[in-house]
């Protein structure tokens, strides 16, 4: 095999491990160590291990098992050099050279439940409700620093000194890495989407319902995960280019993740009847379950879409909002309608983001107004720093200004 062959391979092999296991590997790791931050180096060594050992070593049989059995032995390497903790060395040593990598899944105690166990550690009461969503993305979803910035809205140097500040609360709050028990209270690069980011979200929200089953919100997140994770299929073409929702093969749709969705939904529904709070993802579900109920896209009940939308600014008020308020509202009652509540956004709220233009664009390419249209698609062209969705912004532009021409 050529050597770039190879080396390819392992790199596709390197990247595909990590989306699917970094996550349970810090978890495993903060589980054994009980410290956030050092469970984030150890599994970060790791991977410069693989990139620098597997395009000559070759992909072992189960990557999984070989990242964890090198950053276990990292942790203990490093609390070998730290007198102080000798009785984790202990802990972590015992056995250590007699565990081959194929029998590690078999050393560490329920690993499944690690993601899980990270997420609530990430969303300890010392923190900050921005700093448990920045630090569940970067340790749960494993997205970059650059890709929670842009989410957030925020400068890239802002959210590392968030997310580091976070880690070093719990640090001092000594957060345990535990499920708590008794009941709860209440991007840039090529891709268009993250599939298996997306995949990993539903499999927890369904561990989350049936931890909470009386919790409508936990049911609400869990319907709107299924119920947006039902059109992944149909969100990108044969080209490679993403589909919009209107114009999506509805017949590929996931109808498994429909009908879970609408089931959560309901079991919300019943538990708001009885009194239970709802909040906004239980209307982010509700929305999302009008558009899964719409066999045809011209059958969307786009009023009832508004209402809810209303309710929603109400109950979560911010720009995000009112941008999908002022799609909802140009549905419903025209694109003047549309551009009404678009003009009252506050658009430096979004920084650079392409959102405002781009729903600008859409509304007035509605209106007739081609040419503020292509101006609109141009600019928001210009913001995005993602690739795919740049070139579908250019074309819109280009086929607006081809329209003005005629």
């Amino acid at each position: 095999m050529p050597a770039q062959t190879r080396t390819d391979g392992a790199n596709d092999a390197i990247i595909a491990a990590w989306r699917a296991e970094s996550a349970r590997l810090v978890g495993a790791l903060t589980r054994m160590t009980r410290d956030v931050e050092l469970a984030e180096d150890l599994a970060q060594d790791a991977l410069v291990a693989a990139l620098e050992q597997w395009p000559t070593s070759g992909v072992p049989e189960s990557p999984a098992a070989w990242l964890m059995a090198i950053a276990k032995r990292r942790a203990v390497d490093h609390f070998r050099r730290a007198d102080a903790l000798r009785r984790k060395v202990a802990e972590l040593a015992a056995g250590e050279e007699e565990v081959a990598v194929d029998g590690l899944h078999d050393q560490i105690d329920y690993i499944e439940d690690d993601v899980l166990r990270l997420i609530f550690l990430s969303c300890h009461p010392s923190l900050t409700p921005e700093s448990r969503a920045a630090l569940t993305l970067r340790l749960v979803g494993g997205l970059t620093t650059a890709e929670i910035a842009r989410g957030f809205l925020a400068a890239e140097t802002a959210m590392g000194q968030r997310i580091s500040r976070a880690k070093k609360t719990l640090a001092q709050a000594k957060a345990e890495f535990e499920l708590p028990t008794g009941g709860y209270t209440a991007t840039a690069g090529q891709d268009w989407m993250r599939p298996e980011l997306a995949e990993e979200a539903m499999r927890l929200a369904r561990m989350l319902s049936a931890l909470a089953p009386d919790e409508p919100e936990v049911l609400g997140l869990q319907a709107l995960l299924e119920l947006q994770g039902s059109r992944m299929a149909a969100r990108i073409g044969e080209d490679g280019e993403p589909v919009l929702l209107e114009a999506q093969d509805r017949s590929r749709w996931e109808q498994l993740l429909i009908r879970r969705g609408l089931g959560a939904l309901r079991e919300a529904e019943a538990l708001a009847a009885r009194g239970r709070p709802v909040g906004k993802y239980f209307l982010q579900a509700s929305i999302a379950a009008q558009h899964a109920q719409a066999r045809r896209a011209e059958d969307t009940n786009w009023r009832r879409i508004a209402a809810l939308y209303d309710v929603l600014a109400g109950a979560a008020p911010g720009p995000v909002v009112e941008v999908n308020r002022a799609v909802a509202h140009g549905r419903a009652f025209g694109p003047d309608a549309g551009l009404a509540v678009l003009e009252a956004v506050d658009a430096g709220a979004l920084g650079d983001s392409p959102l405002v233009p781009s729903v600008r664009g859409d509304l007035l390419e509605r209106a007739g107004l081609h040419t503020q249209a292509a101006e609109a698609f141009t600019d928001a062209a210009a913001r995005t720093r993602n690739e795919v969705e740049r070139a579908v912004l250019h074309r819109r532009a280009e086929l607006n200004v081809a329209q003005a021409s005629t």
